[in-house]
């Protein structure tokens, strides 16, 4: 199987000549797709190349590079679909796709006539002088190996170095039974640094990283990798000496940046369309009532330039947008996909996703986060007399149909009259998100974004997204910990 080289690539033709199709096979296969009890249908080519490699204890252990390419078809009836995929790509193959797809959505029916037309995306939000695949294969290694000595050298107690790095260019090509067929090329780097530090046999963890629809060159330009090694060494260390946290309901302060991933869990999920069409999330049919404090802003924008999380357009060709979900505390609307938008009399926002040519789309968020408020940070913890000022998040749980979370916190400290003070281990955060959000009281003015890690599963698919959040005041959140 060969591999595009670098240069400028165009979707429709790279899919033609590579699949010796033509405009005419396009036009019939969702012609056939289309049939009279369908509502829409849509094709999705994708050619995907990625490289992985991992660093521990001071060696490259593992350094993989796959191919895959492959269509998917689906057809939607009322509220009913079916997909079907194929590796193998040819007018044959893609017929029989077709067929299956077309019986499991159960749509029978005569052809449809559909008269295919090239579209360019609507966004440019990552186009790259030089593509991350194309960087030699020693200078990543080699990224990876200082990573490690810098890591070492940086203090001795720090006594192992976990660091992964995923370069991946994925072009795909959307041709839907309205006619219009979308490509993009998309780009993806993801560098990601984990901490081992010991200490009179204490032994903790600090994780860092960063990337996005970059060049490579964005990891090492002004050093930034060596500030991501800084951060998760210097959270290790620190927790080395972390009390255990304190247990009971107290007020909260989280940090800006990565600690949107609560509000991504918690609310962002329970905004998707699927959910609130089938009336499973806590939010539905709320839109126009207020589900947080008056200060809570909360948006999806899919078009902020080279962010891990922004695409041109969405899996099925919609161009992607910024959607207010809440303003000022009101439920302004939902995450959409052709699909739910169509049954629930809404517009499509262009937050549908699949992770590959063989899953189906479905609504997806892309970048999330709260816009900043008018408070000084400082201030917000000055105003805390006793509560947990939580700076990093791990992992986290939570129930859609009634907002219910659970997310432990990697980096946390007491606030003890106004002050960050000592460093906490073992923190847990528990509660209700749209609960969560009627009790936020503060709302930072240091609105940041993730450095470019996160990836939301759902339903078993995988995808890149952004989290972010300024530092915000919560009144009243349960922690759970081991001191009473």
């Amino acid at each position: 199987m060969s591999e595009p080289t670098g240069g400028s690539l165009e979707p429709h033709k790279f899919f033609l000549d590579r699949f010796s199709l033509d405009d005419n096979a396009l036009e019939d296969t969702i012609g056939n797709a289309i049939a009279r009890k369908a509502d829409f249908a849509d094709l999705y080519f994708e050619f995907r190349s990625s490289e992985s490699f991992s660093l521990e204890e001071g060696i490259v252990k593992k350094a993989n590079k796959n191919i895959s390419q492959g269509a998917g078809v689906r057809v939607v009836a009322e509220d009913k679909f079916g997909c079907a995929h194929t590796d193998e790509v040819t007018v044959d193959t893609l017929r029989l796709a077709t067929e299956t797809a077309r019986a499991i959505a159960d749509s029978g029916g005569s052809k449809s006539g559909v008269a295919v037309r090239s579209a360019a995306p609507t966004h440019d939000l990552y186009s790259l002088g030089q593509h991350p695949l194309d960087v030699d294969l020693h200078d990543k290694i080699d990224l990876l190996s200082k990573i490690d000595t810098f890591a070492r050298r940086y203090d001795p107690r720090i006594t192992n170095v976990m660091a992964g790095l995923g370069v991946e260019q994925k072009i795909v090509l959307i041709v839907n039974s309205s006619g219009v067929v979308v490509g993009d090329v998309q780009p993806l780097v993801r560098l990601s640094i984990s901490c081992i530090a010991e200490e009179n046999g204490t032994r903790q963890q600090g994780t860092s990283g960063g990337g996005g629809r970059v060049e490579f060159s964005f990891l090492t330009e002004n050093d930034r990798y060596l500030e991501w090694v800084k951060t998760a060494a210097d959270q290790a260390l620190r927790n080395l000496h972390a009390i255990d946290a304190p247990a009971g309901n107290m007020t909260v302060v989280l940090g800006p940046g990565w600690p949107g991933v609560l509000l991504h869990e918690a609310v962002g999920h329970g905004l998707e369309g699927d959910f609130n069409r089938k009336k499973t999330s806590a939010f539905s049919g709320r839109i126009g009532e207020r589900v947080a404090s008056e200060l809570c802003t909360v948006v999806d924008d899919g078009t902020i330039p080279n962010r891990r999380g922004s695409l041109n357009c969405d899996d099925e060709g919609t161009p992607t947008g910024r959607t207010v979900l809440i303003e000022n505390g009101i439920l302004r609307g939902y995450l959409q996909d052709q699909m739910n938008a169509r049954l629930m009399g809404m517009e499509a926002t262009g937050n549908g996703r699949r992770e590959s040519f063989a899953h189906a789309p479905m609504p997806r968020m892309t970048n999330t986060f709260m816009l900043a408020g008018e408070s000084a940070p400082e201030d917000i913890v000055r105003s805390v007399p006793k509560g947990l000022y939580a700076a990093n998040f791990g992992g986290g749980q939570v129930d859609i149909t009634n907002g219910k979370f659970v997310f432990s916190a990697t980096e946390a400290y007491l606030i003890e009259d106004g002050k960050v003070t000592k460093p906490v281990k073992g923190a847990t955060l528990i509660g209700n998100g749209p609960e969560s959000l009627t009790r936020i009281s503060m709302v930072g003015n240091d609105l940041a974004l993730d450095e470019g890690v996160g990836t939301c599963g759902k339903d078993g698919q995988s995808v890149p997204v952004g989290v972010g959040l300024p530092t915000v005041k919560i009144d009243g959140m349960t922690v759970g910990g081991t001191q009473a």
